[in-house]
């Protein structure tokens, strides 16, 4: 394959001579990310393709409640929460009980894919989740599709959510293993492969991406997708770095990450894992403005109303941006 993807073939035969479900090999891989942005148009063709075939004209719409801000213990460089930020935001160890409902209330009224909840934090209490999981409780009584990030479990406590009704779990890789410890070192990346997989065995489901822009490879950026194909969570979420002041990547360079490169990224995620939920998270707004249509060719998957502390497009926007594109939003929750 890699002696077609370096050739002058129409994109039709070029792309569509893939199976189905292809296996890419990292050098593959490779050549796919590093294709010249005038043959990005071939790879909408070939990932729109495998995004209609599992995911129709549907976008899910997600939405994000921040239940503990700040004080995290964990030295992420990218994150306004974590240890060594100084980024002047709200913090709390539980969002109010009002605002938790309410959001889970506009998620079941209209008939969003998921309300996503994120706990800063590495680790917890038994008494902590168990507080967590009589909200769930809570929540899950509307119907709706409950996802939570929240740092590393025990068995136990995982358990706990399990039994109050929690569908799915975030636990983003956030780039590959290489490039991990620039990123993070309070807790190393098998440390997440393996809590990953404990989750995995107890039954749930995985919502599992990366971060795009920290100063990664390319070649990273394909370790990181072999690595999730691996995992194959039930949702991909790929993130573009907003630099938040206050944070150690408050300065980095995210001149790269063009429209044409960010959407290379996202063809490989759904060339890679074709059967998941594609998402577009943080980042949507700016890097894709002007470009939804080609973006919702591939992905399904979004958020609406912000990304724990940084603003997002409101969800009557986002609504009407989807339609727009020519696509439909998805009706999950009961």
């Amino acid at each position: 394959m890699l002696s077609e993807i370096q050739s002058n073939e129409p994109a039709n035969e070029l792309f569509f001579s893939i199976g189905d479900e292809p296996a890419l090999s990292r050098d593959e891989a490779v050549a796919l990310i590093n294709l010249p942005d005038d043959r990005v148009d071939e790879l909408l063709l070939r990932a729109g393709a495998l995004r209609k075939k599992y995911k129709g004209d549907r976008v899910g719409i997600h939405l994000l409640t921040n239940v503990r801000s700040g004080n995290c213990s964990q030295n992420c460089a990218y994150c306004a929460q974590s240890c060594r930020s100084s980024a002047d935001i709200e913090t709390y160890r539980w969002v109010a009980e009002d605002k938790l409902y309410q959001d889970n209330s506009f998620v079941h009224d209209n008939h969003l894919s998921m309300h996503c909840m994120g706990l800063s934090g590495m680790k917890f209490s038994d008494e902590e989740i168990e507080k967590l999981a009589e909200r769930i409780r809570v929540m899950k009584a509307e119907g709706t599709h409950l996802c939570c990030s929240i740092g590393f479990l025990t068995e136990k406590q995982a358990l706990m959510l399990k039994e109050a009704g929690l569908d799915r779990i975030n636990h983003n890789l956030n780039s590959s293993r290489s490039y991990y410890p620039n990123i993070c070192t309070t807790h190393t990346y098998e440390q997440r492969v393996e809590n990953i997989h404990m989750l995995q065995r107890l039954g749930f489901e995985i919502c599992s991406g990366g971060i795009i822009g920290m100063g990664e490879s390319r070649e990273d950026v394909v370790d990181m997708l072999l690595d999730l194909r691996e995992i194959n969570p039930e949702a991909l979420p790929i993130n573009f770095l907003i630099p938040i002041p206050g944070t150690p990547l408050a300065d980095t360079d995210t001149s790269a990450l063009t429209p044409a490169y960010c959407l290379k990224v996202l063809c490989l995620a759904r060339l890679m894992v074709p059967k998941a939920d594609i998402r577009c998270a943080a980042g949507r707004e700016i890097y894709f403005k002007g470009r939804e249509k080609e973006l919702l060719t591939v992905v399904n998957s979004i958020f609406a109303s912000g990304y724990l502390t940084a603003d997002g497009q409101g969800i009557s926007d986002t609504l009407q941006m989807i339609t727009d594109a020519g696509f439909t939003y998805e009706i999950e929750s009961d």
